[in-house]
């Protein structure tokens, strides 16, 4: 996987959502291939609403 494409959880402990570039966010209506740092800073986590700071890399 290059840098690119890395992935994202989410590290609120009751979460573990993954921000997978390669997917992109439906619920967000965020297409594939946009790479987490393109999201706009208001991007909520869509299963439980924590802001990208709450975001590590994979």
């Amino acid at each position: 996987m290059n840098e690119e494409s890395k992935m994202w959880q989410c590290q609120v402990s009751t979460c573990g959502y993954i921000y997978n570039p390669e997917k992109g966010c439906k619920k967000s209506k965020i297409p594939r291939d946009v790479p987490f740092e393109e999201l706009p800073e208001d991007w909520r986590c869509p299963l439980c609403g924590a802001g990208k700071k709450m975001f590590k890399p994979l």
